[in-house]
């Protein structure tokens, strides 16, 4: 039998990442040390999504390009999720001619704003939330349901996150972004039991 190593290289650990993208499962093998945006690098060729592109999901986050696999807590064997995210190249320069009485006027107009948003996701997330209460029932019932209802059901979450994320927050606007993102987190979690009890039926 082969006997590890014990060389400083051999510290790093190589995982596989299973990479959720367009209804298939792209397994990656990388070392942990590696950075989110190193990862990102290998998926372009897989994916033919540019780096600057993709957002990559892993437990309801979004994961930080800097940031490693390993302080992201990425483990063998993890579920990331890729969505193609729009790419703004231009920075709306307007706010910083802004006197500080139009500002504040507009800071409270953004408040209402992001609300606004929130709320628009919490809408889409409850009809969204009432398709997966329908395949608990059919469950319950002893009705096995398609793996294709949890891929959809699933990457429509991930969607809204995507939404979450993108809308700009302070104050009340981002406890309620918060609260609906960690609501979000707690369905998918759900859905994935769900998946897990589904294959056994």
């Amino acid at each position: 039998m082969e006997k590890e190593g014990t060389s400083d290289t051999d510290n790093r650990s190589t995982i596989t990442v299973n990479v959720k993208f367009s209804g298939r499962s792209i397994p990656v093998e990388i070392s942990d040390e590696s950075t989110v945006e190193h990862l990102k690098s290998l998926l372009q060729p897989l994916t033919n999504v540019l780096p600057r592109s993709q957002k990559l999901i892993f437990k309801g986050k979004v994961l930080v390009d800097e940031m490693t696999l390993k302080s992201s807590r990425v483990v063998n064997g993890a579920k990331i999720m890729l969505m193609r995210s729009q790419v703004l190249h231009q920075e709306d320069m307007s706010n910083v001619l802004e006197d500080p009485a139009s500002k504040e006027r507009n800071n409270i107009q953004n408040t209402s704003v992001s609300c606004e948003a929130v709320a628009g996701v919490r809408v889409e997330v409850d009809k969204l939330s009432h398709r997966v209460s329908v395949i608990e029932e059919a469950m319950q019932r002893g009705t096995k349901v398609e793996d294709k209802e949890f891929v959809v059901l699933t990457e429509s979450f991930m969607i809204q996150l995507l939404k979450l994320d993108s809308i700009e927050a302070d104050g009340e606007a981002r406890a309620e972004r918060r609260k609906e993102v960690h609501r979000i987190q707690s369905i998918v979690d759900m859905l994935d039991n769900f998946k897990a009890r589904n294959s056994k039926l």
